[in-house]
């Protein structure tokens, strides 16, 4: 880009930013953009840059020679997704070179049409394979529902929950599914009881899959630790003495 076309790439810029074009503009771009020609491409990133709304809506955009390269970059960029280049047999390391540079350009310029479609792989497992799998118990391709329509609630309520205590619902408090016990009362600051540090004994029991026990079956388990404390006293009364009492010589 030589300084005239410059100049028209800047008077094509004040039509978005009302900008003064001047000589020394035109040679300063020219000279940030020597590289670059004035074709549809530059003029579409100018376009490009003054279509997107600035980050801060209160700010003016101001477009500069650095933005003019890297839109345009992009647009033709755009134009390579799905490229792939087309080799032709017993092509040299020279003429490949050639032949793949010549490729890029003509697609990215737009000369060419872009491919309009992603190349997709081909083929699948051949059979000896696919027969040794079934030979070692694999039963083949499984097809998969697309809802969990079919799946009982009771299913995924058993499958997908959260370990430990707070997996399950507190016999104790009450206290729902992920949500820790409370004590008992309220305060102002915490009207359904104050969070205990640890799940209720029950809770964790329910946890780990022990069955609760029954009022009977509690008085039982207390009448019998209280007749293996009886028996253990009696046993040893034998071994209790008095305590000898030691008055004060004073």
């Amino acid at each position: 880009m030589n300084a005239t076309e410059a100049a028209a790439l800047l008077a094509h810029c004040s039509g978005f930013d009302n900008r003064q074009p001047s000589v020394a503009a035109a040679q300063s771009w020219a000279a940030a953009l020597y590289d670059l020609p004035l074709d549809q491409d530059t003029r579409d990133a100018v376009a490009a840059y003054y279509s997107t709304p600035p980050q801060n809506p209160s700010d003016k955009l101001w477009i500069l020679p650095h933005h003019v390269r890297t839109l345009r970059s992009k647009i033709r960029s755009a134009r390579l997704e799905n490229f792939q280049y087309e080799p032709v047999g017993d092509e040299t390391v020279e003429e490949f070179m050639a032949r793949y540079r010549g490729q890029v350009q003509a697609i990215a310029s737009g000369r060419v049409a872009p491919p309009s479609g992603r190349l997709a792989l081909e083929g699948g497992p051949s059979k000896t394979f696919m027969q040794e799998l079934e030979a070692r118990g694999w039963q083949g391709f499984h097809t998969v529902p697309d809802t969990d329509d079919d799946t009982p609630a009771s299913a995924l309520t058993d499958t997908v929950r959260r370990a430990g205590p707070l997996g399950v619902q507190c016999p104790a408090c009450q206290a729902a599914i992920g949500k820790p016990c409370k004590t008992p009362g309220a305060t102002d600051k915490h009207p359904l009881g104050k969070p205990r540090l640890e799940p209720h004994g029950a809770r964790q029991r329910a946890a780990r899959g022990v069955p609760e026990q029954t009022v009977e079956q509690r008085a039982a388990a207390e009448q019998a630790i209280k007749a293996r404390a009886a028996a253990h006293l009696a046993q040893h009364a034998d071994d209790i003495v008095d305590a000898e009492i030691i008055e004060d010589a004073s």
